[in-house]
């Protein structure tokens, strides 16, 4: 998934970690393409990592057979993504609903489905399209995350894709958790990463009290998709995300009465400075440059060795924005 915004904001992460918290991160609305809104919660105005999740888009749930008119293209619907690139970071796909089409410039070309997970390793370079086919399921409902590579493997990582039809699940008294990512009270992905992470689909059942397994040396947070809970004095709703801090082996969670479900994300803090500007992440403005640069030069040429053409999409791909007209600096990681 793109950043699609005209002005993108610089984001650079610090290595700041503390303990347990309770914070509610406020979502803004993006237009991401021609055709889907999205709810922003990474980064965000207060925090801007957790472990290293750096980006989290949540869209949905949409009926798209009612918004076909309504398009600024006559006939398309649900999500339309051209050919946009990506570097030093993966994509992590995650659906509750719907269909996406998803291909890619190493060759890939796979559907996103509910339930099932889908990494973009983007190593140096990667670009990829994602779009709700004409046959698609008439509902989308989704989650798009970014996860920071670490400096030591960003750029020598080949870009690569990976689909997980097949995860691990554990039930819990009065919980039900898929773990997409890491590990959850002794319960291991086998998806690819980088650093000490954590990403899994938990839902509890209406009206229960679950304590659930957290590790001490990871920071945590919350976004519900579905319901509500409470969590300490905070009662996160539908598209909000909670922020938990970390230094908790356990965290008590009540459902509401229809029951709750979210994504629980998580890592340890993620220690290196690093630069988010568009769809890419760098250590410094001259990374970020090169990087939009070699992008351009792509769009010019049909493809080039970073960035190669995305086979198979038909259309143009997405120009990157103009460059702010200062050096992108660090800023902290958290306010």
């Amino acid at each position: 998934m793109s950043d699609l915004e005209k002005d993108p904001a610089e984001v650079v992460g610090t290595g700041d970690c503390e303990g347990p918290a309770l914070e509610m991160l406020e979502a803004r609305d993006v237009v991401l393409g021609r055709t889907t809104k999205v709810r922003r919660l990474l980064p965000n105005k207060n925090r801007r990592m957790v472990g290293a999740w750096c980006f989290v888009d949540h869209y949905g749930p949409e009926d798209l057979a009612q918004r076909v008119d309504s398009y600024d293209v006559p006939g398309e619907r649900g999500m339309q993504v051209p050919p946009h690139p990506h570097t030093s970071l993966q994509t992590v796909s995650w659906l509750f609903e719907g269909e996406i089409e998803h291909r890619d410039s190493v060759g890939s070309h796979a559907f996103v489905r509910p339930g099932e997970l889908n990494i973009m390793t983007a190593g140096n370079g990667i670009a990829h399209s994602e779009v709700s086919a004409p046959d698609a399921p008439p509902r989308l409902h989704g989650a798009q995350l970014w996860v920071a590579l670490p400096d030591d493997v960003r750029t020598t990582t080949p870009p690569a894709f990976n689909a997980y039809a097949d995860l691990p699940r554990l039930e819990l008294d009065g919980a039900q958790v898929t773990v997409m990512i890491g590990t959850v009270a002794g319960v291991t992905s086998s998806a690819p990463a980088y650093t000490p992470l954590v990403g899994a689909d938990v839902t509890i059942e209406p009206g229960r009290t679950v304590s659930l397994p957290l590790t001490p040396s990871n920071e945590y947070a919350v976004l519900v998709v579905d319901g509500s809970l409470t969590v300490g004095e905070l009662n996160p709703g539908f598209g909000e995300m909670t922020y938990l801090g970390a230094g908790r082996d356990a965290i008590e969670l009540v459902a509401s009465g229809n029951g709750v479900r979210f994504l629980l994300i998580g890592g340890e803090p993620f220690e290196e400075e690093l630069v988010m500007w568009w769809n890419f992440i760098g250590r410094s403005h001259e990374d970020i440059v090169a990087a939009r640069n070699a992008w351009q030069a792509a769009i010019d040429a049909g493809g080039n060795d970073r960035f190669p053409v995305v086979p198979g999409y038909d259309g143009d791909p997405l120009p990157a924005p103009p460059l702010p007209g200062t050096t992108l600096r660090p800023r902290p990681r958290a306010r």
